[in-house]
């Protein structure tokens, strides 16, 4: 069997099964292990798949409605974020008013803030006091909020969102995909980003490569409308759909 035969198998079973052993693909190929592993290790290189210990996961991965504190999350990828908040923060001029989204990369962009003439608008409890606590114009709206995330959401936090046309907005995204487009885990979470999404003139999308390729429950916005700010884009492809700007640590 061809080598290039080999590797559009392995995607293949990939494709339908998400993960995969070493021992599995070589009993189903008729292929040595050692071959395999061989394999998997070339086509991690070319960015096709994840290798993992014992096999291989595909790169794209469904977290369904599956999410993580803010404590767990703002330990992730902490040298990532910070060059992405970093480079975000500078987009932001005098006479903009700027929606910034809850999560830990947007959080993480109100250290880096030094524009005090913007006005800023926020969904996020701790980040309206950080906000304050710079001396800074802020709002935050209300709603009902959700301990996990420390975010306002539902339909009161929509409502206090209609009416406001923001010049620009830092979105957080727990999933980048081709064709799901920007995507959250919680449906209520989803269409307050979509609603602010929406209200923007210029949306920033600010997420460390992890977020790649994961597909949650809810799409709030296709990629088109986004900018991405983010460490390493993993696919060119993504490119293609949308303004995407790599930063460095």
């Amino acid at each position: 069997m061809l080598t290039e035969e080999r590797y559009q198998l392995i995607l293949r079973i990939l494709d339908d099964r998400n993960a995969v052993t070493v021992a599995e693909l070589s009993q189903q190929l008729n292929i040595s292990e050692s071959t395999i592993r061989r394999d998997l290790n070339a086509l991690a290189e070319m960015g096709k798949l994840k290798k993992v210990f014992g096999g291989a996961t595909a790169l794209q991965q469904s977290s369904g409605v599956y999410e993580t504190n803010v404590a767990n999350r703002a330990c992730s990828m902490s040298e990532e974020k910070t060059a992405i908040a970093r480079y975000a923060a500078t987009l932001i001029s005098d006479d903009d008013f700027v929606f910034i989204d809850a999560g830990t990369t947007t959080l993480r962009l109100i250290d880096f803030l030094s524009n005090n003439k913007a006005t800023y608008v926020t969904n996020g409890i701790t980040h309206g006091q950080k906000l304050i606590q710079k001396g800074l114009e802020a709002f935050i709206i209300g709603g009902r909020i959700k301990p996990l995330t420390e975010a306002v959401i539902g339909a009161s936090g929509v409502k206090s969102l209609q009416g406001l046309n923001f010049t620009k907005a830092f979105m957080g995204t727990n999933g980048i995909d081709l064709t799901a487009g920007f995507t959250t885990p919680d449906i209520e979470e989803a269409r307050l980003k979509e609603t602010a999404v929406n209200n923007s003139y210029r949306t920033f999308v600010v997420a460390d490569h992890t977020k790649f390729r994961q597909v949650c429950a809810v799409t709030f916005a296709p990629l088109k409308v986004g900018s991405i700010i983010t460490d390493i884009c993993p696919d060119n492809k993504f490119c293609e759909k949308t303004i995407v700007k790599e930063v460095n640590k």
